[in-house]
């Protein structure tokens, strides 16, 4: 049940954010070839008003089911078997430091960076995450963005993440990911025997940019002493799994480039929505697969592993700074929410969402204190009528990113009290 819940609160807003810090593709293109397949969200008005060519082309391509298409049940898909046992022995073939559980403090320790300086944190998100997306275009222009010696990053920001790492050369992709896509690019609204649409579009988005020369430039960074990860979620395991990015860069082969990719698509899959990423691992000898889902299930953000953030800890984070970008807006805000099933869940989940980074934050702010290290948080501040209109409002998520550039440019961008940034919205006037 817990699991479940936390899955809830991961949210169908933060896996249909602008997930792709990738090279674009013609959305009207790729519309054509995807519209057949988006009969559900074209009945959602928010959806179909911010998509018109992807529902037009729908009603005009559209074909009537057969009989026999209407009444074919889905196939269920088969995978091999893997025990409690075996995962406890579980390791990726050939890279032993690959990853490590996110509760595991040890762990998290000795994967930790060797070359000290300040630590980021990307959240979870959603089409707000545009703002997070321009603030680090303008902080790269301001000259002052400095090189991080620690990027974490859960669900879209994992995505965000490598481009990040690698630094301000690949801020042109975050600008693009975040201004001139919408969920065309990201998945087809066809179910799945596993999730009610199919990410092929955002695995093949992934496949076209985490290329070898992209793999090449995080390895470096790796041998620099700088670390990257990323969180996902095993799903058999019930613990949420830390990649450690770097690591499995330097490899630098095929298999680490399928692996790197794979990791990247498991961070986004919401379980019900998107589907699960089976991941290859060896146990005792023995060939198996695990099964990986969104690390916001776990958290909305990764700084460190829960037993370090408890309050009873006296872990002194060693970074120099910790900013943390949070993807979406940290306040409540009054909106009306649609009478239809994507309308009510999508506010609800919102709602959680917010909730549970809110928490994240805090405990991260509290930790990086505990160690009188400087504390630097980004958020989308809006107002209650500053609202798009659904998950993919283009014209939104412009503003949203300029917004984020010329916060970005300041002399001081981010907020360092919390009481500021987690303060309740001033009453409606009467």
């Amino acid at each position: 049940m817990r699991l479940l819940l936390s899955a809830v609160f991961a949210g169908i807003v933060v896996a249909l954010s602008p997930l792709s810090a990738l090279t674009p593709v013609s959305a009207q293109t790729e519309f054509s070839a995807q519209a057949r397949g988006r009969p559900a969200l074209c009945r959602l008005a928010s959806y179909a008003r911010m998509n018109p060519y992807a529902c037009r082309q729908r009603a005009a391509t559209k074909k009537p089911a057969t009989p026999t298409q209407q009444q074919k049940p889905a196939e269920a898909p088969t995978r091999p078997d893997l025990t409690a046992a075996e995962q406890d022995s579980a390791i990726i073939a050939g890279i032993p430091d690959a990853r490590f559980w996110a509760d595991s403090a040890a762990d998290f320790t000795r994967a930790l960076p060797t070359e000290r300086g300040p630590w980021i944190a990307l959240s979870t998100g959603g089409g707000d995450g545009a703002f997070g997306a321009g603030l680090l275009n303008g902080w790269s222009a301001s000259g002052k963005r400095p090189q991080f010696a620690l990027v974490t990053g859960v669900s879209t920001g994992a995505l965000m993440a490598p481009f990040v790492f690698v630094g301000s050369s690949m801020d042109d992709r975050l600008k693009r990911a975040y201004t001139e896509y919408n969920a065309g690019d990201i998945f087809e609204d066809v179910k799945t025997p596993e999730s009610l649409v199919d990410t092929w579009p955002l695995k093949r988005l992934i496949a076209n940019e985490v290329t070898p020369e992209l793999l090449a430039a995080v390895a470096e960074g790796y041998r620099a002493g700088r670390r990257l990860f990323i969180t996902t979620t095993n799903l058999d395991a019930a613990r949420s799994t830390v990649w450690n990015m770097g690591a499995i860069a330097v490899r630098g082969d095929d298999a680490a480039l399928k692996l790197f990719r794979d990791v990247l698509l498991a961070s986004t899959a919401i379980p019900g929505l998107f589907p699960p990423v089976l991941i290859d691992v060896e146990a005792d000898g023995k060939k198996t697969q695990e099964m990986h889902a969104d690390g916001g299930l776990a958290a909305q953000l990764f700084v460190a592993p829960e037993p370090i953030l408890n309050t009873s800890s006296t872990y002194q984070l060693p970074a120099t700074e910790l900013y943390v970008i949070a993807n979406t807006r940290l306040t409540p805000e009054f909106q009306l929410t649609e009478r239809s099933l994507l309308g009510v869940l999508g506010h609800s989940i919102s709602v959680g969402v917010q909730s549970a980074l809110r928490v994240a934050i805090d405990r991260a702010y509290a930790v990086a204190k505990r160690g009188n290290v400087p504390f630097n948080l980004a958020y989308p501040a809006l107002a209650a009528d500053q609202q798009g209109r659904g998950a993919f409002d283009s014209q939104f998520m412009k503003g949203l990113f300029d917004l984020g550039a010329a916060r970005g440019r300041r002399e001081d961008p981010f907020v360092h009290d919390l009481s500021e940034a987690l303060r309740p919205p001033a009453p409606a006037a009467k």
